[in-house]
């Protein structure tokens, strides 16, 4: 009685797992020490692999361990890699745990670029292992018994899990061994296992009779159901429906028997042998039907034993009424098992060998902070940035502070010649020019990559298309059109990106062009910038005066004002701070980020004081600007105004102005290149991200054609046809020429034909070539007949069953002269038919002339008659 159901393991072929995610560490982390320990963590993950799936696994908990720390693994990674088709894609392949395939098309499996398919299929064979570990177990004690009983528990709960988690895993339809139904039946059988054992327990302890015959009661439901649902599906082994059918009678024949023997207890003794009989009825439908898969033969003489004694007893002692087995009072459940939740860790010497590595959604989340955090200092700085190249185009419009240190009239104002030794050390014209010559290359480079990566999406997109066309429904993964999108998307960002710098490019090249001029000049030595200036009158008068030191005080303020956002500049820049924390906190307390609501909160903490400080500049700022005004107005209505000092003072107001965009172009180029070499990088690693796709997906293409060759030749190459009832069934022989059958004679006499054979015997073997010993050769008279050649013997009746593949025979032909099948001679005591020898040829099976060859079977005559008499 002890057949357990056990489950085969699913094989996986090879993936190779250290390359991509070596490369996906190397992109995402800086080279240290973190990378290193990262790059060896994917080293193990692969030997983990291999171990778990490479190699043969011996039946015995260490192979469990493996395979659930494997799992468990598997579980602590999805949510730290980006797995995904257009991502990181990673194709497992896996063939159907029940499907044994064939010789031609192999056994049907599954490619998907899934991580949770992936998992799917390993806790798959986790279950399967745990089951055959649980049925090579001893049940004769109870450290046996309790083993198989955890396992029993552990693989309805792996193969319940995978009922539940499937289809959300896979998200297309998957193969027959893991779908819903069959692993829902799985987890109900092993289920209903785990209950027989928790029953052999206490069968084996002798406990009381109620609880074992509850026990069995329930094993027999769960039996009955793990039955009723794989009963009209074909999607397990046919051995599993008897034996399931077997153990359900089993079950509820123990269940009678023990229930037997409590109404013994009670002196229900016409109960008593009414529940006998209706488990003797049961073990009897085991015996009959299922006896090649489960013997019940110890437990058919125990209840007979039970059953003979208790008639008896009631016969001669109590004449008890037997009631009938509808009548019964029904006997109670007891279960005592449940499936195993399935929570990982499940192994219990698991160590994550990427614990240090955020999940993705947290690294998601910090890189959204990241550009939050970033767009709100480029917003401080940036108008900070703008208010002072507001402030400096106003005073130089007002040609200060030059106007105050040009009172003298015929030298170079201070601040002027403190420009032009300024725009000398930055490198003056030629270090602009050579960044601008810098810029095209490089936009060049970044226009090829993204070019490059790009076509690589549309070539495979292009010959997608054309398979899918092709094939048809057959085509059935995703379309690369549908899996592209994020990339073009991103792509397209790029591009535009592109564009804006370009145009950006421009406005710097149009400012150069504007301020070239003056630039140039204030790159000349200091006594040619001066004959460059036009002279005017000297303004001594106004030195010392009122307005001159109010106008020199305020734009000191200015001055100062600058100082103090070149430092708020630095601080705001320097501000650091560790999201990751407050994201895992969230990720682990609510199984979710909120991600917006938290980085805005936290950047209004981290920089609404700078911002309070960057807007108190810009109101400083326009007071002082508004005071310079005033006193400027004041200062110029003292100047004697000339020709020559209004011209003077236009190149001075030129000069400066020049500076201010000199350092403003020179900035904005180094941003530019600095943009550039940076957007580089991010355009190879998105060009590395799609050829990884494109290679990914260039392999599940060749694994899907393979597939695709594989069923169209397992197809037939024409349409299923009927075979005429004439052509399978050969008729009595009728008025006209009677054709010979074409079926192989059984070799019996014609009366033995008559009758319905029992079985098709072998054809008689072939006889062996004709001998050329002359006197074996000579005719036997005794042989051959007397009649004339056309002395036709009586045609034999067709056999009662067709003996071969039934050929079709047609009206109006003669068909092959019964004495030329060599089978039949000797057999049905048929004469030979004399051979009309003709001229200059030797008759068979006459000697051949001496001397010459054998000259093989003679020709059948022209003249030669049907073989069958006309009517």
């Amino acid at each position: 009685m002890a057949t357990f159901i056990s489950v085969p393991l699913k094989k996986s072929s090879e993936v190779e797992l250290v390359k991509p995610l070596s490369k996906f560490v190397t992109a995402t982390y800086p080279a240290g020490e973190e990378q290193a320990e990262y790059l060896r963590s994917v080293e193990e993950l692969n030997k983990l692999r291999k171990s778990a799936l490479g190699r043969p696994l011996d039946k015995h908990e260490s192979s469990l361990e493996i395979l659930l720390r494997y799992y468990d693994q598997l579980c602590s990674v999805e949510p730290k890699f980006p797995f995904s088709e257009n991502q990181l894609c990673l194709t497992f392949t896996w063939k159907d745990a029940f499907d044994k395939g064939s010789l031609f098309s192999g056994s049907v499996k599954l490619a998907l670029a899934s991580i949770g398919y992936e998992k799917t299929c390993v806790l798959f064979n986790a279950a399967a292992l745990a089951s055959q570990i649980a049925s090579e177990q001893n049940l004769d004690n109870d450290e046996g018994l309790k083993t198989a009983a955890k396992f029993y528990q552990l693989a309805s709960g792996a193969f319940g899990h995978i009922r539940d988690t499937v289809l959300s895993a896979l998200n297309r339809e998957p193969t027959m061994d893991i779908s819903p139904e069959t692993v829902g039946t799985l987890s109900n059988i092993m289920l209903a296992q785990a209950q027989e054992v928790f029953f052999l327990k206490a069968a084996s302890d002798k406990m009381k009779d109620a609880v074992i015959a509850k026990l069995a009661n329930q094993a027999a439901d769960y039996y009955g159901d793990a039955f009723k649902q794989c009963q009209y599906k074909d999607n397990l082994p046919k051995e599993v429906l008897p034996v399931l059918a077997a153990k359900h009678c089993i079950m509820q024949a123990n269940a009678e028997l023990h229930q037997s023997i409590l109404a013994k207890q009670k002196k229900r003794f016409g109960e008593e042998i009414a529940r006998l009989q209706h488990a003797a009825e049961l073990v009897k439908t085991v015996a009959t039907s299922h006896d090649e898969y489960v013997s019940v033969k110890d437990l058919t003489e125990k209840i007979n034993r039970a059953l003979t004694a208790a008639k008896k007893d009631n016969d001669f002692i109590y004449h008890d009424r037997v009631p009938e087995v509808k009548d019964l009072e029904h006997i109670g459940k007891a279960a005592l098992v449940k499936p195993t939740a399935i929570t990982p860790p499940l192994s219990q010497k698991f160590a994550d060998l990427f614990e240090k590595m955020v999940p993705m959604a947290v690294q998601q989340s910090m890189s959204i902070y990241g550009q939050r955090k970033a767009e709100t200092v480029n917003r401080l700085v940036g108008t900070m940035r703008e208010a002072t190249n507001l402030c400096n185009g106003v005073l130089a419009s007002l040609n200060l502070p030059a106007a105050l240190e040009d009172l003298s009239g015929d030298s170079i104002p201070q601040s002027i010649a403190e420009k032009a030794r300024a725009v000398v050390q930055l490198g003056g014209l030629q270090s602009i020019e050579q960044l601008i010559r810098d810029l095209p290359e490089l936009l060049t480079r970044n226009r090829e990559i993204l070019d490059e990566a790009l076509k690589m999406l549309n070539d495979e997109e292009t010959t997608d298309n054309e398979l899918r066309s092709k094939f048809n429904q057959r085509w059935n993964r995703t379309p690369s059109g549908d899996l592209y999108k994020p990339l073009r998307a991103e792509g397209s960002n790029f591009s535009n990106i592109l564009d804006k710098a370009v145009q950006a490019d421009q406005v710097v090249r149009d400012r150069y062009n504007a301020h070239c001029d003056m630039i140039t000049l204030l790159c000349k030595p200091e006594n040619e910038l001066n004959a460059a200036i036009p002279s005017a009158n000297p303004t001594k008068t106004l030195q010392g005066s009122e307005v001159v030191n109010v106008l020199r005080s305020q734009l000191a303020q200015l001055d100062e004002m600058k100082r103090e956002r070149e430092t708020l500049e630095g601080e705001i820049k320097a501000v650091t701070f560790d999201m990751s924390t407050v994201f895992l906190t969230s990720l682990a307390q609510d199984g979710a980020i909120s991600e917006e609501q938290m980085s805005l909160s936290k950047l209004d903490q981290l920089y609404g004081a700078y911002n309070q400080r960057v807007q108190a500049t810009l109101r400083t700022q326009e007071e002082l600007l508004g005071q310079v005004q005033t006193s400027h107005q004041e200062f110029s209505s003292l100047k004697q105004s000339n020709t020559e000092a209004n011209q003077r003072e236009e190149v001075l107001k030129k000069l400066a102005s020049a500076h201010d965009s000199y350092v403003e172009i020179s900035n904005n180029l180094r941003e530019g290149t600095k943009f550039y070499n940076d957007l580089t990088e991010i355009l190879l690693k998105f060009q590395n991200k799609c050829s990884d796709i494109v290679f990914a997906r260039k392999t599940e293409r060749d694994e899907l054609l393979k597939d695709l060759q594989q069923s169209i030749a397992r197809e037939p190459s024409a349409p299923s046809f009927n075979v005429p009832a004439y052509q399978s069934a050969p008729a009595a022989p009728a008025g006209g020429p009677t054709p010979a059958p074409r079926t192989v004679f059984t070799g019996q006499p014609q009366q033995a034909q008559q009758q319905p054979p029992q079985m098709k015997p072998n054809p008689p073997a072939r006889p062996p070539p004709p001998s050329f010993n002359p006197q074996a050769a000579s005719p036997n008279p005794a042989t051959i007949p007397t009649g004339p050649p056309n002395s036709n013997p009586q045609p034999l009746a067709p056999p009662s069953q067709a003996q071969g593949p039934p050929y079709p025979s047609y009206q109006g032909y003669y068909q092959m002269p019964m004495g030329y099948n060599p089978y039949a001679y000797g057999q049905y005591n048929m004469p030979y038919m004399p051979y009309q020898q003709t001229p200059g040829q030797g008759g068979y099976p006459a000697a051949p002339p001496g001397g010459q060859p054998y000259p093989g079977y003679p020709q059948q005559p022209p003249q030669q008659q049907p073989y069958y008499p006309q009517q």
